[in-house]
């Protein structure tokens, strides 16, 4: 199986876990699709750091290639100027606006990047794994991709089609430089039989092994109708093939040939993210290259489905591409977060809707989560003056919240950090707070606060700590996946004063019942998801 780095901290081996994103094209602005992704890998990533784990989380642009040559000539600018004001103006920004929280951020015209392709290149074409030849075929610029004639899709003119694209191929014949990856066929197959779990989901899997036990035709790694890429360094009429350049920022950001005690202590990588189109050079064609340059390979790489409106994958070549702060100017950045993940299997296909969204954030987000926390600090104000009570003996309706927070704890802590099943994971943190909203519907506080009793104030003071400490454990939970607000409840709490930063709390200990102390200090605030307004045109 792959191998997996680690480095020592405090005497203690650390496990390094490293997430990738795709790199993305800087053809145009990102859309939904590219921040589904990226939100994705932060969750994943911050839940592992919450664990307590090393993390390393990578994003990027790819900057290469004819399709972002034709798009800087088309807006009069050169490709450089058109890739530094996409990536300064539009791509940074919104990864800052989403709270993404990565480690790095890898630029393909990086002069820490350009001068690695070409030794790792030139390494493999020194091994005899590259040789020169010619080739002539369907390609797809939007894909920046040779296709095969069955790939394609036949438009009612009879045009030949790109399936991805909807739009025509062109006929390309050059000379270029070839890898051996036709030679790589049985090694693949024999790596996806050893380690069933390389590609997620099941589908995807099936997928690519169906397509390599077909046969692997040889690469072609270098173009020369066109110079916008890294030159080939032993011939410079030749770029690099974007591909090849972009697949291997997934060991230039970390330090290959530059950098070997952080290589050795980072990659592989142990998740993969990628969108299903581009499945192929990922499991496929990245492994191959690393076979050939004895390089261990990723843990896994996992394909999301597409994001669908009207039927239609979200792109800006379909129209159908949104803008990432529609939404969060309408719901908040949390709730966006929150909401693709929650609402599609991570894996599948999903259609997106406003009026989905608008459905489940009050449903869920205003009614359910946000509301039980209204409520606790409105009856810890108005019975104890805003001063967490000490709980007395629990009872069995108690001890039934303390067992729903472990299961939330053990299912979120495994759908999330270990089966990238986002959607499952959130559920049962969810499934937890409609456990608790019944608590405290069942135990009606309001009713039990007028037995001034001894024993009523008792039952009153359990009542209300149980349901702080239920929610102290789903801040913890939710902090991967809305760090804003559930930062909000953490101090609504008086758990930041008492127990210190909730980036410091453990997911997998947040059901350790009694953390929160009687006495800490609880606060209304503003609201964790106010009302929504009419939807803007």
């Amino acid at each position: 199986m792959a191998a997996t780095g680690s480095e020592k901290q405090g005497g203690e081996d650390v496990r390094s876990f490293y997430v990738s994103t795709p790199i993305y094209y800087v053809n145009d602005a990102p859309h939904l699709g590219h921040a589904y992704t990226t939100v994705a890998g932060d969750v994943l990533t911050r839940w592992h750091r919450q664990r307590g784990e090393k993390v390393w989380y990578l994003t990027g642009t790819d900057e290469h290639g004819q399709k972002i040559m034709r798009k800087a000539e088309a807006n009069n600018v050169t490709p450089q100027a058109w890739c530094d004001k996409l990536v300064e103006e539009s791509w940074k920004p919104l990864w800052e606006h989403l709270g993404i929280a990565n480690d790095d951020f890898i630029r393909t015209t990086e002069k820490r990047h350009t001068d690695r392709v070409q030794e790792f290149v030139q390494d493999l074409y020194d091994k005899d794994e590259i040789y020169k030849g010619g080739y002539e075929g369907p390609y797809c610029v939007g894909c920046e991709e040779y296709k095969l004639p069955g790939d394609l899709i036949e438009a009612e003119d009879g045009t030949k089609l790109c399936p991805i694209h909807k739009k025509p191929v062109e006929i390309l014949k050059e000379e270029n430089y070839f890898f051996k990856l036709s030679a790589y066929g049985p090694k693949l197959l024999e790596f996806y039989a050893a380690n069933p779990g390389f590609i997620q989901p099941e589908s995807a899997r099936n997928e690519v092994v169906n397509f390599v036990k077909q046969g692997l035709q040889d690469l072609s790694i270098s173009r020369s109708t066109f110079d916008w890429g890294v030159p080939v360094p032993w011939d410079d009429k030749h770029v690099i093939y974007v591909w090849v350049d972009a697949l291997l920022n997934y060991a230039t950001a970390v330090g290959y040939g530059s950098d070997q005690e952080k290589f050795d202590r980072t990659f592989p990588a142990n998740v993969h993210l990628v969108g299903k189109d581009i499945l192929r050079f990922h499991a496929v064609i990245w492994p191959a290259m690393l076979m050939a340059q004895g390089l261990p390979l990723p843990g896994k790489v996992v394909a999301n489905g597409w994001l669908m409106v009207g039927g239609e994958k979200m792109s800006k070549s379909n129209l159908t591409g949104i803008k990432p702060q529609d939404l969060t100017s309408h719901f908040g950045v949390d709730a966006y977060r929150w909401y693709f993940l929650r609402a599609i299997a991570f894996g599948s296909d999903g259609s997106f809707s406003w009026e989905d969204f608008t459905a489940r954030y009050t449903s869920e987000l205003a009614n359910d989560y946000g509301n039980l926390a209204s409520r606790l600090a409105a009856m810890v104000g108005k019975y104890y003056g805003g001063a967490l009570p000490e709980a007395a003996a629990a009872g069995e309706a108690e001890q039934a919240v303390h067992d729903g927070l472990s299961k939330a704890v053990a299912v979120a802590d495994r759908k999330i950090g270990e089966e990238l099943d986002f959607q499952g994971g959130i559920l049962a943190i969810f499934d937890f707070v409609k456990q608790v909203n019944g608590y405290i519907t069942e135990q009606e506080p309001w009713k039990v606060a007028k037995d001034e009793s001894p024993e009523g104030r008792a039952r009153l003071a359990t009542i209300l700590y149980t349901a702080a400490e239920a929610l102290r454990g789903v801040a913890v939970l939710l902090n991967p996946v809305m760090p804003d607000t559930s930062q909000q409840l953490w101090e609504c709490l008086g758990a930041e004063e008492s127990l210190g930063a909730l980036s410091g709390r453990r997911v997998q200990n947040a059901d350790d019942w009694g953390q929160l102390p009687a006495g800490a200090t609880v606060t209304k605030g503003a609201v964790l998801f106010p009302r929504l307004e009419e939807k803007p045109e």
